[in-house]
């Protein structure tokens, strides 16, 4: 499996972007699919993760009402809309995978925000907010 972000770029304050995330290898509808960031100096912290189908989704408390993740399974892409952004979320920003197929229980998103839950990451996608 590899993963290749991209999207990434300057926006001002206030401004959107939205970043892509191709996924590369079999079975992509088994996944799900996440971002994370990493800010200069500081730990790479969690963002948003979708399951399977895209139907369902979990957000940092940070991002809610401003990012949206979104799946495309025919097309193997994950993306994150971005809107409303700070100079404080400038970070590398990248996508992970996590081998997880569907069970007959719903999938507890939240479980899913440590690093150390994913099995495959991008490079990352660096995005910077300023004037």
């Amino acid at each position: 499996v590899q993963l290749q972000a991209s999207g990434g770029g300057l926006v001002q304050p206030g401004g959107s972007l939205r970043l892509s995330c191709a996924f590369s290898g079999r079975s992509y509808g088994n996944y799900i699919m996440a971002w994370f960031r990493q800010a200069p100096g500081k730990e790479r912290e969690f963002v948003a993760v979708v399951d399977w189908s895209g139907s369902r989704t979990y957000y940092a408390d940070s991002v809610k009402g401003r990012f949206i993740i979104t799946r495309d399974n025919a097309k193997n892409t994950v993306s994150l809309q971005m809107k409303s952004l700070e100079s404080e979320e400038t970070a590398v920003y990248f996508c992970a995978a996590r081998w997880h197929p569907q069970g007959p229980s719903p999938i507890q998103l939240e479980l899913r925000t440590n690093q150390g839950s994913y099995d495959y990451w991008g490079q990352g996608t660096q995005v910077t907010v300023s004037s």
